[in-house]
């Protein structure tokens, strides 16, 4: 990823910055253009088969394509991953962990075992594993059953599970999904969206990596039984290292695919795709689509001073303005020179200022079209300066006003 870096700001009612310059790679030669750089994107190799779909980029959050991406639909055994995601949220709050017993209930076996003819972990019923084991049976292995055990030993029940998931997926963003169980099996109010569950998906991966990683386990035993994890792109694509297929006849069968080539990282969901082979297919184009004509780049770093306006009756004379978090933007491959940015302070800045106060903003376009923008906030605090110099101040901002 390389940066951009402000010129000197000019004067005016709103003070605008323009014109940023990538910073020039000290050893590798320049690209060559490529005829693709001049061109529309081609459209996204739309599933054949599907209710919903999309392509997310990671860093952003970004949609770079998809087709009912707010319509609720089945989740099916997606629905796991908000499952782990609360389990290592109250793992990380100290209320569970990794090592507590975990209890293969008779309900959770009758409900969710064997015999209910759905993906189950295998577990002893009226036994114990290990919490981390049994959420590996859960997410490896798509068990219904360790995904009742462990609700029940998070919350007490299914339906108390249920809240908290509910409560995690609005702190999530997740603004169209509702959940009812902690596997996914059709029950009348579980819906989600493709949106919603990329989100999920985004936040398992950056708040709970290690969660995250039992993902790319790619088979898992328990006791005589070994079970294949059913993302089939983790045999075919080394960048892909997650996340979770579903599947039941109502839902048809979906799948939360990620991969990470280089540094940019995408993820996408399918959902109500043909056969477990085509979920796979349609996911693989879509990632192979979006690595190749997008790129996301970070232009700047936070606490770093990107321009110093003058700052009146201050102990200092300017501020270091800067953002507060990394600003990035996801763009078409090739076209990283037609990036420009603006920066919108206030013509008279007057201390106090503290450390961390919104200033401005700034405005990164591409071609005239908003691409990304973020506050702009002191990065050092500016003190009042003395009795006089706030006196001859006063002065000179009333003769220049």
């Amino acid at each position: 990823m390389r940066s951009l870096f402000p010129v000197v700001l000019s004067a005016s009612l709103l003070v605008t910055a323009t014109g940023l310059a990538q910073t020039p790679a000290p050893t590798a030669p320049a690209r060559a253009a490529a005829l693709s750089d001049a061109l529309p994107i081609p459209d996204a190799p739309a599933p054949k088969v599907s209710k919903a779909w999309l392509v997310m980029d990671y860093a952003t959050g970004q949609v770079l394509a998809g087709e009912n991406i707010d319509t609720p639909v089945e989740p099916a055994s997606i629905t796991k991953v908000m499952t782990s995601y609360v389990i290592a949220a109250e793992m990380a709050a100290g209320k569970i962990k990794p090592d507590d017993p975990v209890m293969m209930t008779e309900h959770a076996w009758r409900e969710g075992g064997a015999a209910t003819d759905g993906s189950y972990s295998g577990f002893e019923v009226n036994k114990t594993a290990p919490l981390v084991e049994m959420e590996k049976g859960m997410v490896v292995q798509s068990g219904n059953d360790a995904a009742i055990a462990l609700a029940e030993h998070v919350a007490g029940s299914e339906q108390a599970f249920a809240q908290l998931m509910n409560a995690y997926a609005k702190k999530i963003g997740m603004k169209n999904s509702h959940f009812v169980n902690p596997h996914g099996l059709p029950a009348p109010g579980h819906v989600s969206t493709a949106r919603d569950l990329a989100l999920l998906g985004r936040a398992l991966i950056r708040d709970y990596p290690v969660a995250y990683s039992y993902n790319k386990i790619k088979e898992f035993t328990v006791g005589p039984i070994t079970q294949p994890n059913r993302n089939l792109l983790l045999w075919r694509d080394p960048s892909v290292d997650g996340i979770k297929t579903g599947h039941t006849s109502s839902a048809g069968y979906c799948l939360m695919a990620s991969a990470k080539r280089g540094d940019m990282r995408l993820i996408t969901v399918v959902m109500g795709d043909s056969s477990e082979n085509q979920r796979a297919v349609d996911s693989q184009a879509l990632l192979n689509w979006g690595f190749r004509f997008f790129e996301t780049h970070r232009l700047y770093d936070p606490g770093k001073a990107l321009a110093t306006p003058k700052v009146w009756k201050g102990a200092e004379d300017v501020v270091k303005v800067g953002v507060a978090q990394p600003l990035l933007v996801t763009m078409p491959r090739g076209r990283y020179d037609r990036l420009k940015a603006t920066m919108e302070l206030p013509k008279s800045l007057v201390a106090p200022i503290a450390k961390g106060q919104r200033l401005g903003t700034v405005k990164v376009t591409l071609d005239g079209k908003l691409v990304a923008q973020a506050p702009l906030v002191a990065v050092a605090a500016v003190e009042e300066g003395g009795f006089f110099k706030r006196l001859w101040h006063e002065l000179l901002m009333w003769w220049q006003g």
